[in-house]
């Protein structure tokens, strides 16, 4: 029986899923940023202004969707050399429209920016205490399950401009995706293409996703990471349901368009491909490519048991990519028994 990983019917709708206005340390108002966004096709944004959820409900139409959203820092302890500081930036998008309350708060510190400006507006349980952020495995697993516990999809963020690495992201826990690429790190200079990121919590046997945002701040850093989610209406909770469901994808230019297992089999079409390739959680990885340079559009991968997992990564002739979730294989054959 085949069974499709993206869905076989539906509505493709390009987001930014991690973004920065002036509410807090961005160049351009939630206003300007859609217009321009829209501009380019998208009809999504999640306003992730730092450490502060900020709805923009007044921006929603029919073709254009606000997501209510925020992103929260946790610093490791101060060192002489600030800029070799690791942190970890984490993402929260709820996923109820009325879901309007940051499930953990501190009245007085963390937030910077204009965000200090908008310090009032902001919605927290008032019988509970400062919330205060501990840079640890534990702190930071706590943060995502508290906003996984409020009704939050959660993601983690461009982990080599955080100057993270295994020994961190290793131990965290709860998260819902993982950052696979962040536009506007790589803008910078960082290689936040974080595919062997993503194999590695894979490994640690951590069912999660993987989305590609803009991260934007600014009017260079914009318009080269996206996540196509497939739905079939753009309505608020029709869209967070794709999200928490894996139906969609992430990249940086490429599309996607059926993607299916049946029989043991894998099959993916998409736009012109330099080339496709089966990537598993064994030394068994598998490439499809046009002969004699021509471009390829589709492919078939056979899937073994002890393959683990399988994910998709379609790169075109610009060296631009893009990335399905990864599938465990005990979940697609236990479908097929």
């Amino acid at each position: 029986m085949r069974k499709y990983l993206l869905p076989a019917t539906g509505n493709d709708y390009k987001a930014n899923l991690h973004c920065h206005t002036n509410v807090s340390d961005g160049r351009q108002s939630p206003e300007e940023m859609k217009a321009d966004y829209m501009a380019q096709g998208y009809s999504i944004i999640a306003y992730t202004d730092h450490d502060i959820l900020i709805p923009h409900p007044e921006l929603a139409e029919e073709n254009f969707l606000p997501l209510n959203s925020f992103e929260v820092e946790i610093k490791a302890p101060d060192i002489e050399n600030k800029f070799a500081c690791k942190t970890c930036h984490i993402c929260m998008i709820a996923l109820e429209p009325d879901n309007l309350t940051m499930p953990f708060w501190h009245r007085e510190k963390y937030l910077f920016g204009n965000a200090l400006k908008h310090r009032d507006e902001v919605k927290f349980d008032e019988s509970k205490p400062d919330y205060e952020r501990v840079y640890s495995h534990e702190g930071i697993s706590e943060i995502m399950k508290m906003g996984r516990d409020a009704g939050f999809f959660v993601t983690y963020n461009h982990p080599r401009w955080s100057q993270e690495n295994y020994a961190q992201y290793s131990g965290y826990v709860g998260m819902s995706a993982v950052e696979i690429c962040n536009f506007a790190c790589c803008h910078m200079g960082y290689d936040d293409h974080n595919g062997a990121v993503y194999d590695d919590i894979l490994r640690e046997g951590r069912r999660i996703l993987c989305i590609a945002t803009d991260d934007n701040h600014g009017y260079s850093d914009r318009f080269g990471g996206f996540t196509v989610i497939r739905a079939d209406k753009l309505e608020y909770r029709t869209i967070t349901r794709a999200l928490e469901e894996g139906s969609f994808y992430a990249s940086e230019g490429p599309t996607i368009g059926e993607l299916w297992y049946e029989d043991g089999q894998l099959h993916v079409t998409c736009s012109d491909a330099r080339e496709i390739t089966l990537c598993k959680g064994s030394r068994r990885n598998k490439p499809a490519r046009g002969e004699n340079g021509a471009p390829v559009n589709e492919a078939t991968f056979p899937v073994v048991a002890d393959d683990v997992y399988v994910r998709v990564t379609v790169t075109d002739f610009a060296g631009n990519k893009a990335y399905t979730n990864a599938y465990f294989v005990d979940e697609l054959m236990k479908e097929e028994t």
